[in-house]
This record gives structure tokens, C-alpha cells and sequence, in this order.
């Protein structure tokens, strides 16, 4: 009934009525109602999908046009200076906190670079720098939790490595997304597959193959095997966990990995099913400590890069840079039985005495006939004791300079004060505090003996053999103070040491290095031929070798100075002061040395085929002050002929062992035979040519050997001189309290005892 109303009201409407049509929009479409207005129309979505693209490729052109290829980071350039012995394989040292030794791509074995693609980036050849597919599959693996992924190609690690860091951060994926991208047009893939395996980390400090090469199988990234390039592969995905030596519990999850890289070499067609059938996983070495600054090695850095700055090779600044493979002449053999030497002779003789705390030890040995330093010295050990001793020239090289003094006397045909032609066999009045005459009389130096001994007549060679210090200062007043110092100049000591025209050089005054003497005492060993020292055999970076300077040699004295120089040398092994040299089974010529108050006693000496200087010096650890060595070493003075030349004769003995004993070939001057009785008449001591030996001036009883006629009791030279005295002036000699000169080339040297 009620729906009756309705009905009645609809069949009531008037004729012609028509249902209202719907709203109409601005371009006459009916407007949707209801839920159809929030489902968008398919003009809304192709709109909004053209926007967001022209957004994403405006911001692509933007972002591309924004971000430049910046500078390599500092960590990424860095590389170690990797130093060699002289054979070129064997590894000294590293120098630089990177491990990194960059080789170019032909440097790599190449089944080696096929495994760093297999595990990271197989289409890396024929695929774009950036694959979002990958990098969306990283994403959704990252979120659904089945392993942390980067998705980066080799080109963008490449770029997180090298121009970026590893920092994990929306904008550095930005940066490295349009890097790669520009990088990919900019370089070859050889280039970027090079740069990304010279970047990569390795695990055990290596960045780069090769170092990881050198850390897991010893041997350089070419020779590596097919098993072994996998393996560093796999470790680019985790490097420490995948160290099956430190963590051998993973060893399983390495191998599934290992095998991982060999299948997909095979898949890609680089490694035949058949070599994958034979291929069993690798068993990487120990890890081996770096290659520090221990031992030996510091201070061998340290002379070689100081010769190459000094010689102009690489300065300083450009070898911290890093990437130099450097061939060392330092022969391992050598070096080991020189550290061995000085521990036997030297450290394992000390004792628990405050002057055992002072000893300090140090030495070089160089070829003569090349001039290439073979061993060298530089303390106990360069991360205790930072100071080279082997290079260092705080100290007087005592005695060990008298050698210089007859060279020269021979090399300028010298003459005694009475016209003798100074030999060998010339006599010379070897009496204790003797004054030094010169041209115009007594020039006020009157130098000490070793214990105040008197020689009287004495020949040169004998002199020499018991280092009689009056003979030699009166000789270098002979010659001619600056005449001796032209031929130590000649010989090879550089203009950086010192030289004092004063005959008190035959003391020894003159501080130099043990590495300088070797120098000098080299090119008299090779005939008075001079090579300057070399500590390299070659170097080389990004696979080029770089030039070194020419070393020629030159006749720096005749040879019959220097050859009769070895004359007297071989005389003093025979029979003076340096004859534990015999204990070396070597035919050898040498000089001992020792400085005021036992601060340094040096040992300097040759063979024909090796000259090698040893030097023990006494310096206070807490003040660096130069100590005596009175009491150390279980002895109570210190001498050249003690520890010194036993280190040098048990060096030697080991350093030529296997070689034939040669004999010196000598071109003697003339009236170079030494005689065979001792002279009964001393020589003439004043300055007058017509003197004879019988006139030579005598001693009253009153005076001591120092006293001239006209010296007082109180102008005897002292013992020791003292740091207060004056340097030498011009004019004529002026006589001092203690017994030296200034003006007359005097000051006394202190005591050597030869």
C-alpha cells in the first residue's frame, strides 16, 4: 500500500519528462562522482610519468654537468717505496704507511684479472659503468635480509676507491653514480679494470694485487697461478673473513666462494672446464710482519734516500709520494755477516759497566772496483737507536788519517825539512812531544806519543806501524798542510767535511763518517783510481727505470802514491798496530784509530777486492753527549786494534768467504822497500837543508822532550787539549800555554793511540 503513492505520482508526470542529464565538466566529459574521482585517469598517469621523467632526466643532465671527476684522494695514490738487495728479488724494506706497489695491467697474469671480473663485475666489457638493475636486486637484498650487497660495478668501486672514500652515505652514491658514468667515457675499461685492481684492498695491509700478491704467495702479481688470482679475488669480497690462514674456521665459506670465481670463469669462457676440473684451492703463506725499520733496514732507507736527494736523483718531497722499486747495491750476504760480526765482537762483549751503556757501533764496506756499498752498518737497531752510525760525522776519525798524509808526501815527490825525498824508508826523529819544525823553525806544536813513548830514529813504515804521531805531524808539515788535504779531497772525501790545514791532522782531527772513510780508503785500494759510492743498482716506477748519474773514474792520485801507501797498510797488519786483520785469512792493509780519551776507536782496512771501515764510538743515550769507552767492553781502553778490528777481520773472513786469497799488484815508488835494521842516528830536526843527522839538537838533562832551547818548563804542551783553544790565524806563530799555536797551524789533536 505504501508503495502505491509512488506509483500513482509516476504515471501522473506530464508528457515529454526526461531524466536530467549528468553534470558536464569545462571540456563537456561528465564528471565523475563517488569513488571514481580517486582512481586516477590514464591522461593523469601518463602525465605524471612524463613529468617525472623530463624530472629525472633534467636532474640527470644537471647532476651530470655538476659533478666533476675530481682529484684521486691521498689514500688512494699512495704507495709504498719498495727497496731491494742487489739481486733484485729479495726485499729489504718498505718505506710508507700505504702497502701499495701500482703494476700495469700486462703486469697481471691474466687469468688473474679474469678472476676479479668473475667475482665482481662480469659484463664489465660489454655493459654500461652503472647497472640499476644491480643495484635495485643490492637494495632488495639489503632490505629482505639476505646479505648486505653494494651492487656497484668495477668502475663505480673504482671510483668509491680512488676519487671518493668508503663512507656509506646517499650523497657519495650520487657522486659515484654520475663519476663512473663520466669515468666510462673518459678512460678505456683496460684503464679502469688497472686502477681498480692497484686500489683494492686485499686483507693484511695490501692494497693492490701486487702487495697482495707479495702477502698471500710471495711472488709478484704475473707469476700468479689460475688457484691463486681466484683466490684474491675472493677476497675482494670480504677480505678478513676470507684469510683462511688468520681464520681457518671460514675456510669452507672461502672455498664455496673460490669456486663461485672458477665457475663463472668458466661460464664467461675464460678458464676450459677441463683446467677447472684440475684446479685445487690454493694454501696462501703466513702472514709476515711488514717489512719495517727494524734492524738494519732504517737505517738503509735512510742512506739511500739521502743519496738520492743528495745526488739529485728525488728529492725528498717527491720519494714520500711513494711508487719507487729501488735496487739497493747492499748484497744480503755481506750485510748478514756484518751484523753478525758486531754482535759477536761488539754487543755480546758488553758488560754491565755505565761506559758498556755508551758503545755505539758502526761501519760500510765498498767494492773498490765499482764503488757499490755491499754492507753497511748503522747500529743495533734502527728502531732503538735511531742515529747512523754509518753516516753520522760527529767524530774524529783519529789515526786512521796518516794514511792520507804519506799519499800525499808521495804524490807531490815531498821533501823533509832537509831535502830527503820522503819514502818509506826515510827517517824520521819519532821522539814523544818532538816540536814540529817548519821552513822558518818550530811552528809551536809539539804533539804526545801514545803513552808518552819515545822512538827516536824512526822510518816512515815503522812510524806508521806503531802510529807515531810526531813523525806524521811533522810529515804533514813537510808536504804541506793543504797539499795533504787536495789529495783527501782527490781520494773522495766531500766538500761537506771539514779540513783543518794544521799538522795536527795527523791526530786525526778531521770528523767524518765511517761510509767517507770507506770512500777514501776504497780508491786507495783501487789503485788511486776514485769511483764515486753508489748505494743503487736501479730504480723504477710505473714500470720505467729512471736514470742515475754517471759514475766514471779518474786517476785521483798517481798510482804509485796510492800503491805505496798499501805497501806501508800491509806493513802494520804484518807487524804494527792492525794486526788482528791476519785473523781475516785475507791479504789486507790497515790503519787503526783512536780519538782523545777513548771516545772512538776506528779500524779502517782493504783487501783488493773489498775496503770496510768499523768504527766504535761512546755517546751518552739520555744527553748525546760523546762518552770514553775507558772500562767497556771488558777492557780497560777501547783501541782500533780491539773490538773494532776484530768486527772488521770477522766481517771479511765471512764477506770473501769462497773466494780465493789475491795478492795486492803494486807499482812502488822508488826506494819504497822499507830496511830491514832500524836506523842508529836520528834525523836532523831544524829547518836548515846543511844539517846532518849529528847535528841534530840535543836535550839537556833539565829538559823534557818538548822543550826546544828556547821553551820554559811552563810552555810544555799539555796532554789534552782543550775546547777552549783558539782556532788558527794568519801570521806568525804565536806559542800558547798549552802548547799549541796560533797562526803556525797548531793545535794539539789530543793523544792518538793509533
Amino acid at each position: 500500500m505504501s508503495d502505491e503513492p509512488e506509483q500513482h505520482q509516476s504515471s501522473n508526470a506530464s508528457p515529454g519528462w526526461e531524466p536530467r542529464p549528468p553534470a558536464l565538466n569545462r571540456k563537456g566529459r561528465p564528471r565523475r562522482t563517488g569513488l571514481g574521482r580517486l582512481i586516477p585517469t590514464w591522461r593523469m598517469v601518463a602525465g605524471t610519468v612524463i613529468v617525472v621523467l623530463l624530472i629525472c632526466v633534467g636532474g640527470f643532465f644537471i647532476g651530470y654537468a655538476l659533478v666533476p671527476i675530481p682529484n684521486p684522494n691521498a689514500a688512494a695514490t699512495a704507495q709504498s717505496n719498495v727497496y731491494f738487495y742487489a739481486d733484485g728479488k729479495t726485499e729489504l724494506a718498505r718505506d710508507g704507511e700505504i702497502n701499495r706497489e701500482n703494476v700495469t695491467l700486462a703486469q697481471i697474469a691474466k687469468t688473474a684479472q679474469y678472476a676479479a671480473l668473475s667475482a665482481e663485475d662480469r659484463g664489465f666489457y660489454h655493459e654500461s659503468a652503472v647497472s640499476p638493475k644491480a643495484m635495485i636486486r643490492a637494495a632488495w637484498n639489503t632490505v629482505t635480509g639476505k646479505g648486505k650487497q653494494s651492487g656497484s660495478t668495477i668502475t663505480q668501486q673504482y671510483v668509491k676507491n680512488y676519487y671518493l672514500n668508503q663512507e656509506q652515505t646517499a650523497l657519495r652514491k650520487v657522486k659515484e653514480f654520475f663519476i663512473a658514468i663520466k669515468l666510462d667515457r673518459n678512460e678505456t675499461k683496460d684503464e679502469i679494470l688497472e686502477g681498480y685492481l692497484n686500489t683494492s684492498y686485499f686483507g693484511r695491509n695490501s692494497y693492490g694485487i701486487q702487495a697482495a700478491s707479495r702477502a698471500y704467495f710471495s711472488k709478484d702479481a704475473d707469476k700468479l697461478t689460475t688457484a691463486e688470482g681466484a683466490y684474491l679475488a675472493t677476497l675482494l669480497n670480504a677480505p678478513s673473513e676470507y684469510d683462511v690462514v688468520a681464520h681457518p674456521q671460514n675456510l669452507a665459506k672461502a672455498k664455496a666462494r673460490w669456486n663461485y670465481v672458477l665457475d663463472g670463469m668458466v661460464k664467461e669462457g675464460w678458464l676450459s672446464p677441463a683446467e677447472r676440473a684440475t684446479t685445487k684451492f690454493p694454501t696462501p703463506g703466513k702472514p709476515k710482519p711488514a717489512a719495517s725499520k727494524a734492524g738494519q733496514r732504517g737505517y738503509i732507507i735512510e742512506a739511500v734516500n739521502d743519496y738520492l736527494d743528495d745526488n739529485n736523483i728525488i728529492d725528498a718531497e717527491t720519494l714520500r709520494a711513494g711508487g719507487y722499486r729501488i735496487v739497493t747495491t747492499i748484497q744480503k750476504p755481506k750485510e748478514d755477516a756484518f751484523v753478525a760480526a758486531t754482535k759477536k765482537k761488539v754487543y755480546d762483549q758488553l758488560g754491565t759497566t755505565k761506559a758498556d751503556s755508551f758503545v755505539r757501533a758502526g761501519g760500510a764496506s765498498i767494492d773498490p772496483a765499482t764503488g757499490k756499498v755491499v754492507a753497511l752498518y748503522g747500529g743495533i737497531d734502527y728502531t732503538k737507536q735511531y742515529v747512523n752510525n754509518a753516516t753520522r760525522t760527529d767524530y774524529a776519525v783519529g789515526s786512521t788519517f796518516k794514511p792520507f798524509i804519506f799519499a800525499a808526501a808521495v804524490q807531490h815527490n815531498s821533501q823533509t825539512q832537509d831535502g830527503r825525498l820522503i819514502t818509506p824508508r826515510t827517517v824520521y826523529d819519532g821522539d814523544n812531544r818532538r816540536p814540529v819544525i817548519g821552513p822558518d823553525g818550530p811552528v809551536g806544536y809539539a804533539p804526545p806519543n801514545e803513552d808518552q813513548k819515545d822512538y827516536g830514529a824512526i822510518t816512515v813504515t815503522k812510524a806508521m806501524d806503531h802510529s807515531v804521531n810526531a813523525v806524521y805531524a811533522q810529515m804533514a808539515q813537510d808536504v804541506g798542510p793543504s797539499k795533504v788535504n787536495e789529495t783527501v779531497r782527490a781520494l773522495g772525501m766531500p766538500e761537506s767535511v771539514k779540513l783543518e790545514s794544521v799538522p795536527s791532522m795527523a791526530l786525526g782531527i778531521t770528523e767524518a763518517s765511517p761510509l767517507q772513510m770507506a770512500q777514501t780508503y776504497a780508491t786507495l785500494a783501487n789503485h788511486g783510481k776514485y769511483i764515486p759510492y753508489t748505494l743503487v743498482e736501479k730504480i723504477t716506477k710505473d714500470n720505467g727505470d729512471l736514470s742515475l748519474p754517471h759514475r766514471d773514474s779518474r786517476q785521483a792520485v798517481p798510482r804509485e802514491a796510492a800503491d805505496t801507501t798499501t805497501s806501508i797498510l800491509q806493513s802494520v797488519v804484518e807487524g804494527g798496530t792492525a794486526s788482528v786483520a791476519q785473523e781475516s785469512g785475507r791479504t789486507s792493509a790497515a790503519k787503526t784509530g783512536t780519538i782523545d780519551e777513548d771516545r772512538a776507536a776506528w779500524f779502517a782496512g782493504y783487501t783488493p777486492n773489498l775496503a770496510t771501515v768499523v768504527a766504535v764510538m761512546g755517546q751518552n743515550p739520555d744527553t748525546g753527549k760523546h762518552e770514553s769507552l775507558n772500562g767497556a767492553l771488558g777492557v780497560d781502553r777501547v783501541n782500533g786494534g780491539g773490538a773494532p778490528g776484530e768486527v772488521w777481520a770477522s766481517y771479511t773472513e765471512a764477506a770473501l768467504s769462497g773466494t780465493e786469497d789475491v795478492d795486492f799488484d803494486l807499482e812502488l815508488q822508488d826506494g819504497a822497500t822499507a830496511p830491514t835494521e832500524p836506523p842508529t842516528t836520528a834525523p836532523p830536526t831544524s829547518s836548515t837543508p846543511s844539517q846532518t843527522p849529528s847535528q841534530t839538537p840535543s836535550r839537556t838533562p833539565s829538559q823534557t822532550p818538548s822543550q826546544t832551547p828556547s821553551q820554559t818548563p811552563s810552555e810544555t804542551p799539555s796532554e789534552t787539549p782543550t775546547d777552549e783553544s783558539p782556532p788558527p790565524t794568519s801570521g806568525p806563530p804565536t806559542l800558547l800555554p798549552s802548547g799549541g799555536a796560533v797562526g803556525g797551524g797548531g793545535g794539539d789533536g789530543g793523544v792518538d793511540a793509533g
